[in-house]
């Protein structure tokens, strides 16, 4: 099976990246690929695609990588929606948080509710507190 995916080239702190077509088993080595179908600078946003070959290696039956895929749709190279590449904590992070808002909601509202007698309870001590300073005082 054929794959779409990226390889780093540069230097160091200085990257930019082939997209090549390659067997999905490799690992993506330099020279090592069958085409290189285009090139992404990150730090420049320039990319340059020849979509046609790109078209050519999804019709033979290439799979692309989640970034190159988003890269294609986002130069509407293909008709997509774009894939979530963030690592999969993130995701779960930002998928739980409605269903915890939602949760914490009553949780809010008792919360508040205890909240206010811990205030009144604070505020008396404080009172405690100023009263023998006071009659120490006179």
């Amino acid at each position: 099976m054929l794959t779409i995916r990226l390889t780093r080239v540069g230097k160091k702190n200085d990257p930019s990246f082939r997209v090549i077509v390659v067997e999905s088993k490799r690992k993506p080595q330099p020279g090592n690929y069958l085409e290189m179908v285009g090139s992404y600078d990150p730090r420049t946003d320039r990319i340059d695609l020849k979509a046609d070959r790109i078209k050519h290696w999804i019709g033979m039956g290439a799979t692309t990588s989640e970034t190159v895929h988003n890269l294609l749709v986002s130069n509407k190279i293909i008709d997509a929606k774009k894939i979530n590449v963030l690592p999969k904590k993130t995701v779960a992070k930002v998928e739980a948080a409605p269903s915890a808002d939602a949760a914490a909601l009553p949780l809010e509202d008792s919360a508040l509710d205890s909240a206010a007698p811990a205030e009144e309870s604070a505020q008396t001590e404080v009172a405690v507190e100023e009263a023998p300073s006071e009659e120490a005082a006179a």
